[in-house]
């Protein structure tokens, strides 16, 4: 009988690890298992050099969303779709801007919200946007005297 209550106990304590790292798997990973109660939206930007899916979405630096895609639109642009939280209402005058988080800290989307009473639908444009800055170009325009 202690052989298979020995057995049972480390059977028992394997499968609660398995679970606790599956379960850290999907926290940390960013995945969605049960789905997001929220909407999506998308925004056109000329340039998102360095923003990455899954990377934050923020009003006054509070996370409201996340970046769910990046794609190439027909006019040779990046087209971001953004999945924002439940309960979050932008006005259809909102501006999203790509920045970054300290020096050289990765990239996220802030929105400004705007003043206008019509607020975005979900599936809607965002279509006020202003590109991250590349500085890397402004670095070599300086070091080889393209700025003036």
């Amino acid at each position: 009988m202690k052989k298979y209550s020995r057995e049972f106990s480390v059977g028992l304590f394997m499968f609660v690890g398995l679970l606790c790292l599956a379960y850290m798997t999907v926290k940390l990973g960013k995945m969605e298992v049960f789905g997001n109660d929220g909407y999506t939206l998308t925004a056109g930007f000329s340039s998102v050099a360095g923003l990455k899916p899954g990377a934050a979405v923020e009003i006054a630096g509070v996370r409201v969303g996340r970046v769910a895609g990046i794609s190439l639109n027909k006019n040779y642009g990046a087209s971001v779709t953004m999945l924002m939280d439940k309960g979050i209402e932008l006005s259809d005058d909102s501006i999203a801007s790509v920045k970054t988080s300290g020096l050289i800290g990765d990239k996220f989307v802030s929105i400004s919200p705007g003043g206008s009473s019509a607020v975005l639908q979900p599936g809607g444009e965002v279509t006020e946007t202003e590109s991250a800055v590349d500085l890397e170009s402004l670095i070599s325009k300086y070091v080889f005297g393209g700025v003036k």
